[in-house]
């Protein structure tokens, strides 16, 4: 038979003849997306007021927000430069939609959700569709996950941006496209500029790619995009150096067991298997980001305290991560559903009081409205009122209305006007001068009266609170004391009838 004779060839059907289409995004994959972040906003909304209260911090934050820009770029030069890139967000978030506490508080529940639905998309990539709706689900219920959704600074927005930048870089390792890592750098450098404290993530993706063994040319990439994350930072973390007095209340590592029982959880996690075979491993990825970042804040306090958790709170995306990948394991291991029903329901319980708890007002260290409150009950038009020590001027600067019909006794310029965050006070002889003008002194103190031996305008304050007044009555609320004193004309002080001698202070020990 000539070759013109033979039959005509049956095309393969193993070749498409065309492009085969872009894919839609599965309904697994949605879901990852929509119940996470749904999950997140309504765990964020829920008891999002805390009855009204604002702790200390967030006072800052709402007071720095209603300045205008020129002023917020000028305080950050005396202080709180690490915050000022958030305080200039917050100000124009409070230019469309005013300064009221849900609007300081919701940037922060759907910055929260975003990360949350970033997390249940990392634990899909790497583990499978139910590993990434666990791990999104377990993100949303952490406790501190919960409290710093509704939180008016910026813990949450670093943590979404982490977030990202950690999918970004997991998506970046296979395809080394150049603007996937532009936008890997641009979003940890974001990250960076709103808390410096975010570039240990970036160690933590460092240490990852290298346990990877990921290629050459990804390690370059990773390395530019590092360095100019670093330089991007400099400036900042060189100025912000000289304000470091800031941190000086940190006293030791604060909330310690907490990230080292997270951390040991973690790692008894990572011995499943967890997730697929890929260039990036869940258990590679997961590990550094719950241990290195708090482990290197910690190995830094040996030299000056700094480790607080709030600092390193994107470390939950790794727990969330592992445990979601482990619980997807458990669930393949075991026939019988009713223990993992039962497990569920037991984590789910155990979690319940401090959900509760995370709104209560007293959740929080101080609780600044309380102290206003507390301030405007006991004060009496024409009174005199005294911060020991200055800066809870700055706590009550949030509600003007507590406190301006009394008369700032050591006030020289207003917070705004002197581009601080607790103004100017007056030298310590024109504090003590002023003091004795009048009968009756509203103090506002330390929880325990302490005080700065070393400060002459504290010490100016204490030594004429204990020789020329003697305690009326104290108001104890959460993170102050509000003591009204009044004048003790008798030259030699005694203590009031039916009380106790008076302390060193000169308030009556009750």
């Amino acid at each position: 038979m000539s070759v013109d004779q033979r039959a005509p060839a049956v095309p393969r059907t193993d070749s498409p003849a065309v492009p085969a289409r872009r894919h839609s995004p599965s309904p697994a994959k949605a879901v990852v997306v929509i119940a996470p972040l749904s999950l997140t906003v309504a765990l964020g909304l829920w008891g999002i007021r805390r009855k009204n209260t604002m702790w200390g911090d967030e006072a800052v934050t709402c007071q720095l927000a209603h300045r205008d820009l020129s002023q917020i770029w000028r305080t950050a030069q005396h202080v709180d430069l690490v915050h000022a890139l958030h305080y200039a967000v917050m100000h124009e978030i409070f230019g469309l939609f005013g300064g009221g506490l849900l609007t300081l508080r919701l940037p922060s529940v759907l910055a929260m959700s975003v990360a949350a639905s970033g997390v249940g998309l990392l634990g899909l990539r790497l583990a499978g569709p139910r590993a990434g709706l666990l791990a999104g689900l377990v993100f949303a219920l952490l406790p501190q996950v919960q409290k710093y959704a509704q939180e008016g600074r910026s813990y949450a927005m670093v943590c979404a941006l982490v977030t990202w930048a950690t999918y970004a870089l997991v998506v970046s390792v296979p395809h080394r496209a150049r603007w996937r890592w532009a936008v890997y750098g641009s979003t940890m450098l974001l990250a960076c500029l709103l808390h410096e404290f975010a570039v240990l993530a970036l160690v933590a993706h460092g240490v990852t790619l290298v346990v990877s063994r990921a290629p050459r040319p990804v390690l370059r990439a990773w390395s530019v995009a590092a360095a100019a994350v670093v330089a991007g930072l400099l400036p900042l973390a060189i100025c912000s150096a000289g304000q470091s007095g800031q941190v000086s209340w940190i006293g030791g590592p604060a909330r310690l067991p907490g990230f080292l029982a997270m951390a040991v959880v973690g790692v008894a996690c990572a011995l499943a298997p967890l997730g697929v075979k890929g260039p990036v491993r869940l258990s590679v990825l997961a590990v550094p980001m719950v241990v290195l970042p708090g482990l290197l804040l910690l190995t830094a306090s040996l030299v000056k305290p700094l480790f607080v958790d709030r600092y390193v709170l994107y470390s939950s995306i790794g727990i969330a991560l592992l445990l979601g990948a482990w619980m997807d394991y458990f669930l393949r291991r075991q026939r019988s559903s009713r223990i993992a029903w039962i497990a569920a329901v037991a984590v789910l319980t155990a979690l319940v009081p401090p959900s509760l708890s995370l709104r209560t007002p007293q959740s929080r260290s101080n609780d600044v409205t309380a102290i206003g409150a507390a301030v405007r009950k006991e004060g009496r038009p024409g009174d005199g009122l005294l911060y020991l020590s200055g800066r809870y001027r700055a706590w009550t600067a949030a509600i003007p209305e507590d406190t301006g019909f009394l008369t700032d006794l050591a006030l020289a310029e207003d917070p705004v006007s002197s581009n601080t965050l607790a103004g100017v006070e007056l030298p310590a002889q024109d504090i003590a001068a002023r003091m004795l003008e009048f009968d009756r002194i509203v103090a506002v103190r330390d929880p325990a009266g302490a005080h700065s031996p070393t400060d002459p305008q504290e010490e100016a304050k204490t030594s004429t609170l204990r020789r020329h007044f003697r305690a009326h009555g104290t108001t104890h609320v959460n993170g102050a004391r509000v003591t009204v004193y009044v004048r003790d004309h008798d030259p030699s002080p005694k203590a009031a009838p039916g009380s106790n001698s008076p302390g060193p202070s000169g308030e009556v020990m009750r």
